[in-house]
């Protein structure tokens, strides 16, 4: 069964809450919003079980979720490339049976509950974007992720995490948690600014976003159109998701 965004609005008031959940390398983490992006809760977060078969994930996720408040809609940030609630890539979550996993119909199953799922990096553009002319998100975490929007609507994603970087290895080996952990913050951090140079020759963005765990680790002067934005967009961006999806 799929719940339309107009069908969701003509429910109860907290039909219109999403319930956001971000599916990450290191931490599978949930909070419900109301319709502008405001948590309505704290968030709950437990490890993720890197190598878990997708259905055990499913199973976790529906038990960190059962005594946060009600809402009517699920967003789900997910740490790879998925495609009409079927996922592609895993990169990060070390099971082999994530690839071609239709993980918007297990969670809406599990959840009973209309559910959306897309990008982590994606998710977190949505409530972070100005919505005018070319915006990217750069997600920096457990790998890396990347988002584009144009004058406001997301584009296609382009799995760029999985492309050729620098020797031989690609951007989300290169500045992944472990590179960063391996090569120390002066090394990643310079690997960090060589990887927004490569994306402005690439998209010519006008204005470029820093998420992820890891983005606090940035110390260093940044170019007037890159920006910091607060982790906390990860889950946020879940019930604008909703809005982007619904047109």
């Amino acid at each position: 069964m799929t719940t339309s965004l107009a069908a969701c609005y003509a429910l109860p008031c907290q039909t219109l809450n999403t319930l956001a959940i971000d599916i990450g390398g290191s931490g599978l983490k949930a909070t419900v919003l109301d319709a502008t992006g405001r948590m309505l809760c704290e968030r709950v977060r437990i490890d993720t079980p890197v190598g878990s078969p997708p259905d055990a994930v499913v199973a976790l996720l529906a038990e960190l979720v059962r005594d946060l408040p009600e809402h009517g809609r699920v967003a789900v940030g997910f740490p790879g490339m998925v495609r009409n609630g079927t996922v592609l890539t895993a990169p990060n979550l070390g099971h082999e049976g994530w690839r071609g996993y239709e993980l918007a119909k297990a969670l809406q199953a599990a959840l009973e509950a209309p559910v959306r799922v897309a990008n982590d990096a994606d998710v977190q553009g949505l409530a972070v974007i100005r919505g005018k002319g070319i915006e990217m998100v750069v997600t920096l975490g457990t790998g890396f992720g990347t988002a584009l929007y144009d004058n406001g609507r997301l584009v296609p994603h382009l799995e760029i995490s999985q492309q050729p970087f620098r020797k031989g290895e690609t951007y989300d080996q290169q500045l992944g948690n472990a590179a960063r952990k391996e090569k120390g913050q002066e090394k990643w951090q310079k690997r960090v600014l060589k990887a927004i140079a490569n994306l402005r020759t690439l998209t010519h963005f006008d204005h470029l976003y820093i998420g992820g765990g890891n983005s606090d680790k940035i110390d260093c002067e940044l170019p007037a159109d890159v920006t910091i934005v607060d982790n906390s967009a990860g889950l946020s961006g879940g019930a604008f998701l909703w809005r982007e999806t619904a047109n």
